[in-house]
């Protein structure tokens, strides 16, 4: 189990911990809140016992986003409405970069920059919707919610702006507003070739123009024609899955939402938020029906470019007889050597901690502050997703893909060996596994709901520290039970 060893209070008033990031050192932990009031933003570094540094913007309405630490040398860059920063390990501003507001209208596509839009046109905040880190060039990929999420490419050094890529309907990534709507992640394959971006998001209505996953080219060259082009592309196949319009029949607002990304081993992996599909159109949330939730993990082979591999598998947590359903936050860590023992892994074992909120219903107005902690093993997931690709190559089952595949289709018999790294082929595909995994309950706060998490090993202990709705951060360590 895990042992709550101490909790601080942040200085900052009515806000939550959007994110956190890993201490550069051991005595540098750096992290964000994001307010609800209209009140500044303020990113806090803790620099040593009881020292802290703070910084937030000039203007009040330039809200935090997303933030990277460059694990190299602690640099930390700041994505804000119409801004990012570069700031030192101590929060000093050393650069920004303007990225809005300019006049727009989400109803252009193509945007107004490359064709004229009859639709009218008002001065647009540029929300950052992915802050990533390129370390092999060097740069710093800044995607925002103007024209439809085009991307920016800064230099890290000085943010000058390497590229901007927009004359082509790959280049626009998101048309949702909405901050944390665009997850990605990039795969390296040493120098022989350039590295690839899979990028996950909310389509918002709109599969017709946005995949919600798909994997891209990424150009050495920021200013190369092919930046963000599919990996595979023809009349039959590409690198992408897009919403199927007779999904959007049956829950009219569907969409999958994705919290967190990461690659491991062969594979990449979303963890999403997602509508339950129903029997019917009665399921839609225009009926008045509550809607129903449940949240996957989402794994992908790294060098898969016809998305033969995907599977899709329900994760929850239960504590006690609270089931929690609702994903809000998640972080991938090794296990260590204390917690190994308890998850029966081994200690450099890929482990995910999780925040769940308690349910599967979504109320903003009325929403439950139950929250628990739990942790998934990486290994037992992927035992799980083995073991329903070996099933349904014998022939057992169906798909069970709902939201992709609206009628059930029979799974097929191949005789073949399934092993731990198999990709896939052309049929069986997608695959979504019906049993759900539970990952092991480590704490649970029904007054200040948790929404974000870190973690890391010291010392064979996994230190995981926890931020709240109410502006605090837990620290809680692993404990062995035997």
């Amino acid at each position: 189990m895990m042992s709550l060893t101490r909790t601080r209070t942040c200085f900052f008033v009515y806000c939550f911990l959007s994110s956190l990031e890993l201490p550069v050192t051991s005595q540098t932990v750096v992290q964000a809140a994001q307010a609800h009031s209209a009140g500044s933003q303020v990113i806090t570094a803790s620099l040593q016992e009881d020292e802290y540094a703070s910084f937030h913007a000039e203007n009040p309405a330039w809200k935090f986003n997303h933030i990277a630490v460059d694990y190299r040398n602690g640099n930390v860059y700041l994505g804000a409405v119409n801004r990012i920063y570069k700031l030192s390990p101590s929060l000093e501003v050393q650069v920004s970069h303007e990225t809005g507001p300019d006049e727009d209208n989400r109803k252009c596509y193509p945007p107004r920059i490359v064709q004229p839009c009859s639709e009218p046109l008002s001065l647009t905040n540029n929300v950052n919707k992915m802050l990533l880190m390129d370390y092999r060039e060097n740069r710093l990929l800044a995607c925002g919610s103007l024209y439809q999420g085009i991307c920016k490419l800064l230099r890290l050094d000085d943010l000058f702006k390497l590229g901007e890529p927009f004359h082509k309907k790959e280049h626009y990534l998101s048309g949702v507003n909405e901050s944390g709507s665009v997850f990605g992640v990039i795969v390296s394959y040493g120098n022989a070739s350039p590295d690839m971006l899979f990028i996950a998001t909310a389509v918002d209505g709109k599969p017709e123009y946005f995949p919600t996953i798909s994997s891209r080219k990424l150009a050495r060259n920021s200013e190369e024609d092919g930046m963000f082009a599919y990996v595979f592309h023809d009349e039959f196949v590409a690198s992408m899955i897009k919403i199927p319009s007779d999904t959007f029949t049956v829950i009219p607002d569907f969409d999958i939402y994705y919290i967190y990304g990461f690659a491991s081993g062969n594979f990449v992996y979303f963890l999403t938020l997602q509508p339950e599909m129903g029997n019917g159109p009665t399921t839609g949330s225009s009926t008045g029906r509550e809607q129903v939730y449940t949240s996957k993990i989402v794994r992908l082979c790294k060098a898969d470019t016809a998305f033969n591999s995907y599977v899709e598998v329900p994760i929850g947590c239960i504590s006690g007889n609270v089931e929690y359903r609702l994903l809000e936050a998640a972080y991938l860590s090794k296990a260590g050597a204390i917690l190994a023992r308890s998850l029966d892994v081994e200690p450099d074992d890929d482990v995910l901690f999780t925040i769940f909120s308690k349910g599967q219903k979504r109320r903003p107005r009325q929403a439950s502050q139950d929250s628990a902690l739990c942790v998934f093993s990486l290994r037992k997931i992927n035992e799980k997703i083995k073991e329903r690709l070996q099933s349904c190559y014998k022939g057992e089952g169906t798909l069970d893909l709902a939201w992709l595949k609206v009628k059930d289709i029979p799974c097929s018999s191949a005789l073949l060996t399934i092993d731990d790294d198999f990709c896939g082929l052309d049929m069986n595909a997608p695959l979504g596994v019906s049993e759900m995994v539970h990952g092991k309950p480590l704490l649970t706060d029904a007054v200040d709901k948790m929404t974000s998490v870190i973690a890391y090993v010291y010392k064979n202990h996994s230190l995981v520290f926890v931020g709240t709705k109410n502006g605090r951060v837990k620290k809680v360590r692993s404990r062995n039970t035997g």
